[in-house]
């Protein structure tokens, strides 16, 4: 078929162009012994994506969930007792993770569509005097429902108590896109990987840790190797890794951290806050409802859009798929066939996202829902006209 394949999936995202070329170098010699005058700095180019500055970061080869196993294994011990809530496939992932790694799990579970219950957070916390709980675990961007989470508030609920657990975060649709601030918000483990905000193919799980997480690694039983802390430190120190590292993609997450310093976090929060609001805009034109229960729970990252009683989701995506070479993402799990969401994140502008909504317009009016053609699509184009991008920032048209 003629034209461009559109991937408007939450990740992997659109690659840069300068970050593809970034990549496509000859293999090197990753014990070289100019190879640290290039991983020192990119260490410190990741930790300020993460606005850390008493920790480290780690970088794996592995997807974000190699990032959630360092996480626990590194940090916690088998049989400790931890405090998780479960609304989503990916926040479920993680629970069961931490279940098949033998901790005891105390789950919160949501109805799909809600997020974090910061305020049962808060009283269990509180009503644990002999702070026998020692993480607590948040999803902070559901991705499979299209729900963010207040991660400040799950901090302050932990102040509240005075209590000492770890703060643990999933941050792999969220870290490089919406708002986030580990140092401010008292994050002790922050998880994400490159297929999203970094802009990169999937491959590089990458995990960012407090100070305080490092010396709670010092008393952790967890048996581990490949993920181990200890082996990443020793060679990290000296600009090496323990293993054979993914060099290429290493190559192109530099460049990637150059875009996102260059462009400014905030102005990048800004971005994606507008491009979803203009998504947000088209939803309300055709009549639909997101996932998201209030708005209290939208992301800005992804939109998971609930379709009508009587049709199937999958249908939008595969009518997109097949005759407008553009790629949705599907409904996971409880809500396979319910939903289909639109990613929009990372390297993005507003012919973008508009391309998105003009495709998923015609593929739900192909299926036959009472669409009317151009309603969302002229929604978003008013929302976008109305504010404009200075800097990355919208701000609001005079």
């Amino acid at each position: 078929m003629a034209g461009f394949n559109h991937l408007f999936i939450p990740g992997p995202t659109n690659m840069p162009e300068q970050v593809r070329m970034a990549m496509n170098v000859s293999m090197q010699d990753m014990r070289a012994p100019d190879f640290p005058d290039f991983t020192k700095p990119l260490f410190e180019k990741v930790r300020r994506v993460f606005k850390n500055t008493t920790g480290r970061v780690f970088l794996y080869p592995s997807s974000g969930t190699g990032a959630w196993e360092a996480a626990i294994q590194n940090t916690l011990s088998p049989g400790d007792k931890v405090l998780m809530s479960r609304f989503g496939q990916f926040s479920h992932l993680w629970v069961d993770m931490a279940q098949r790694l033998g901790l005891d799990v105390e789950v919160f579970d949501c109805e799909w569509g809600e997020g974090v219950p910061v305020e049962k957070y808060a009283e269990r916390l509180k009503a644990d005097t002999s702070h026998e709980i020692k993480a607590v675990f948040a999803t902070h961007n559901e991705t499979a429902t299209g729900v963010s989470s207040d991660i400040k508030g799950v901090r302050a609920a932990l102040d509240a108590a005075n209590h000492p657990a770890l703060l643990m975060v999933d941050g792999v649709s969220s870290i490089g896109s919406i708002e986030f601030d580990q140092d401010a918000w008292g994050v002790d483990c922050a998880v994400s990987g490159s297929q999203k905000g970094f802009m990169l193919p999937a491959g590089l799980g990458i995990l960012s840790v407090s100070k305080w997480a490092l010396e709670a690694h010092k008393h952790a039983e967890f048996p581990r190797t490949f993920f181990s802390f200890d082996d990443m430190i020793a060679t990290n120190d000296q600009g090496y890794f323990p293993y054979t590292p993914a060099t290429q993609l290493l190559k192109g997450l530099d460049v990637s951290c150059d875009m996102i310093h260059k462009e400014g976090l905030e102005n990048i929060w800004a971005r994606h806050h507008r491009l979803a609001s203009g998504v947000r805009a088209a939803v309300d034109a055709w009549g639909l409802k997101l996932c998201a229960k209030e708005t209290k729970w939208h992301s800005d990252t992804v939109s998971a859009i609930l379709v009508p009683e009587g049709f199937d989701a999958r249908d939008v995506i595969s009518t997109g798929y097949s005759k407008y070479n553009t790629s949705f993402g599907t409904g996971l799990s409880k809500v396979m066939g319910r939903v289909f969401r639109i990613g929009h994140l990372g390297w993005l502008n507003e012919g973008m996202v508009s391309t998105a909504l003009s495709v998923a317009e015609m593929s739900m009016i192909d299926v036959g829902m009472n669409i009317k053609a151009g309603s969302g699509v002229g929604a978003a184009i008013e929302h976008f006209t109305s504010t404009q991008a200075k800097s990355g920032k919208a701000i609001a048209a005079e």
